[in-house]
């Protein structure tokens, strides 16, 4: 059988695919364990200083939950009188999550077909969106009697405001990648025949740039969204001292009185 999750490193760049098309990458306990650690692993190793989440197929980036095997879990924790199923949340969806926003290193979702449910979450946890004219997005989880998780409740009306985000949690349906586009949810969109090579194009550019502002950018943003002007602007003056230090930003400013582009090395 085929590896559920597939990890590559090249360059600087993660690359991890997810690799159950026949499935339309539904989530089953073996991939969504491979998924985290994938994750984890590439937020804990110098050598990546960006990361590509894709997926295999045509059809679909991630449908989230494989329900097919959900419920016959849930029927499992009925008859034991348990209730370990979802416990996913806790164990897989949240540390998948946390990993893919929170670290110090930019991550690019390359959505190529449906992003449902969890899928919609992670692809909303990536720092950028590359999406297919042909892909699609729906938060489905009141659809099957279930609340948010993967982060939707925070991500999702952060990119498209609390009313619109009601909207689409209590009501979901298809949403065109056209549509997501002029919402804020997609950041580049691309003929379907170019999403592979967008994506990849826009990742190893951020994978050769200046990883430490990168970070810094990435902390920022998310300090800046709960917090007031003043404490943001202590944040920046922390985070702005950071990147100052980095050999990035000294060979940034020689290059640019040389007029040369600068080669990073993220640090």
């Amino acid at each position: 059988m085929a590896d559920t999750v597939l990890y590559e490193v090249s360059d600087g760049l993660a690359t991890i695919t997810l690799n159950r098309p026949e499935a339309m990458n539904a989530m089953n306990v073996a991939a969504k364990v491979a998924l985290r650690d994938a994750v984890e692993t590439a937020a804990a190793d110098p050598a990546v200083r960006a990361v590509l989440l894709t997926a295999a197929g045509e059809r679909a980036f991630c449908v989230g939950q494989d329900l097919k095997e959900h419920v016959g879990l849930l029927m499992a924790d009925q008859e034991n009188g348990t209730s370990v199923t979802m416990n996913t949340v806790r164990d897989h969806y949240n540390p998948i999550t946390k990993a893919l926003a929170g670290m110090r290193k930019p991550v690019v979702a390359g959505v190529n077909g449906v992003a449902a449910g969890a899928g919609f979450g992670f692809a909303l946890a990536a720092d950028y969106r590359v999406v297919a004219d042909t892909a699609s997005f729906n938060t489905s989880f009141a659809g099957v009697a279930l609340t948010a998780d993967s982060g939707v409740s925070w991500t999702l009306p952060r990119l498209i405001g609390a009313s619109r985000a009601s909207d689409l949690l209590l009501f979901p349906r298809s949403l065109s990648a056209q549509e997501a586009y002029e919402l804020g949810i997609v950041n580049r969109l691309v003929p379907a025949a170019d999403l592979a090579a967008e994506a990849e194009k826009v990742a190893r550019t951020l994978a050769a740039g200046p990883t430490v502002a990168y970070a810094a950018l990435k902390e920022s943003l998310a300090y800046g969204a709960d917090h007031s002007l003043a404490e943001a602007l202590d944040k920046e003056e922390e985070l702005q001292a950071l990147a100052g230090s980095s050999e990035d930003h000294t060979i940034a400013v020689r290059a640019f009185i040389a007029k040369e582009k600068p080669k990073y090395l993220g640090r």
